[in-house]
């Protein structure tokens, strides 16, 4: 009998959890949680991550605010970059939809929602999820191995990659979450001539710190309450291949100085044994932190930093990858559309410009969910510009009606405005500055639940400013 594919459920809410396990059950394996602590032990405790979470916002400690939600998507796609998150929650706001679609989830469903429905849509997820499985195994044979895109960032990583793969010393790997730094681990190996020897991975992010040094060392039968037999760990199954340290930054002070040993000249014991063993995997690492700004806070070593860091790759972030970013529309979108058997949907000339004008916090992994959930709803069709910006990040659009992308990106800031002036007539420079600044303040007092105080604190000035430019609005 085959096996059901694996869900995990995480909500407060025992009632909603019971009711769904009970019904789910018949179709999936399912796993329960009710907070982020408890959700991260049983992926622990599990040989394979779930296919699918479904996710509810309001999650303990602050069950009435959908932070600890956030936190919990952006944890299991760092646990299982493949799986298929879809939010079930109260919190249906508009600004919380978003979010958690930019963070990487594929579908937001309100509380209460039809059983059958919220069935239907777990499967067409798990669609998704084994069609990107089969995807990776046929972009692994590629040598491109599945980075697309001809601009001058991708074509200097693809020129990295080729320089360092076959090169004994580490990687560090440097880039945005979801900017795709576990397919550039992969490549690294596959390019090398290591390619047939074992590729393992651990997320350290993903880890228990007290767990942490029996999984990467092994430890010796005995060796502390509960070690029945004595197990290897991922330095000792690596063999002569390649062991990738995923979100690095998050590993513990105390076993840094561990793999700081083993990276020096290779040794490392188990837990519980006095022999010297001999790791002779080459580490390739991979952050989403910046380790320096780390360092300078005394929450990295520095010279573990150093020894990491003999080549560095920085994936870019999407960005700045200018048109790739229709190179990778055109191949998902057909890909997708392939997969669940309908015709490509196709953009008019002002939802192509605002493509391109997007941002995507979430990089590549946001771009695909857009994808997923525009081949769901307009699939044959042609999506038009209003259609495209009900599907995107608010806060981070950069939209002809006065929206700006990021601050601290003088070039992107420079663009956007050719455009939006290309793209309407006539504009007022001082309503186009009063709708940023409206969308900053409304933003403030949505994150602080109209706490005044707390929302120019975050804003960076004094409440009877920011009371004087609200007045100033209505």
């Amino acid at each position: 009998m085959a096996e059901h594919p694996s869900l995990i459920i995480i909500d407060d809410d025992p009632l909603i959890t019971d009711t769904l396990h009970y019904v789910l059950g018949k179709h999936f394996d399912v796993y329960v949680a009710e907070s982020r602590t408890q959700a991260k032990s049983v992926l622990r405790q599990l040989e394979t991550p779930p296919s699918l979470a479904l996710v509810d916002l309001g999650l303990p400690p602050v069950p009435h605010k959908p932070d600890e939600g956030f936190k919990m998507i952006g944890e299991l796609l760092a646990h299982s970059p493949t799986m298929k998150i879809l939010v079930l929650s109260g919190q249906n706001e508009e600004v919380n939809v978003k979010h958690a679609m930019a963070l990487g989830a594929v579908d937001f469903i309100p509380k209460p929602c039809d059983v059958d429905r919220l069935r239907e849509l777990l499967q067409n997820a798990l669609k998704l999820h084994d069609a990107e499985l089969t995807e990776g195994s046929r972009e692994r044979e590629k040598e491109s191995c599945g980075l697309l895109g001809e601009s001058v960032p991708m074509q200097t990583l693809r020129t990295q990659i080729t320089q360092f793969a076959d090169a004994p010393f580490p990687v560090l790997i440097e880039g945005e979450s979801g900017s795709g730094k576990e397919l550039v681990a992969s490549c690294l190996h596959r390019l090398s001539s290591r390619a047939r020897q074992p590729y393992l991975s651990v997320n350290c992010a993903a880890i228990s710190p007290t767990l942490a040094e029996s999984i990467l060392f092994g430890h010796a039968k005995g060796a502390f309450t509960g070690a029945q037999t004595s197990h290897a760990g991922y330095f000792e199954d690596a063999g002569e291949g390649t062991l990738f340290l995923d979100e690095i930054g998050e590993l513990p002070l105390e076993m840094q100085s561990k793999l700081l040993r083993v990276l020096e000249n290779g040794e490392y014991q188990r837990i519980g044994e006095t022999q010297t063993r001999k790791s002779k995997a080459r580490i390739i690492a991979a952050t989403n932190r910046d380790l320096r700004e780390e360092v300078r806070g005394a929450r990295f070593r520095i010279d573990l930093y150093h020894r990491l860091s003999v080549f560095a790759v920085r994936v870019p972030p999407l960005r700045e990858m200018d048109e790739d970013r229709y190179v990778l529309l055109d191949h998902f979108s057909d890909f997708y559309a392939r997969e669940t058997g309908q015709k490509p949907f196709k953009f008019d000339s002002k939802a192509r410009l605002r493509w391109l004008d997007y941002h995507f916090p979430g990089n590549v992994r946001e771009l695909r969910n857009i994808i997923i959930r525009l081949t769901a709803k307009y699939a044959g069709q042609s999506v038009s510009d209003v259609q495209l910006a009900a599907e995107l990040d608010l806060m981070q659009m950069a939209a002809a009606s006065g929206d700006l992308p990021l601050l601290n990106d003088d070039a992107a800031l420079l663009t956007h405005a050719q455009r939006h002036l290309q793209m309407q007539a006539n504009v007022n420079l001082d309503q186009v500055l009063k709708t940023w600044e409206k969308a900053y303040v409304e933003a403030a007092l949505k994150i602080t639940h109209g706490n005044l105080s707390q929302a120019a604190k975050l804003l960076g000035v004094n409440r009877t400013t920011l009371y004087s430019r609200m007045q100033m609005q209505e």
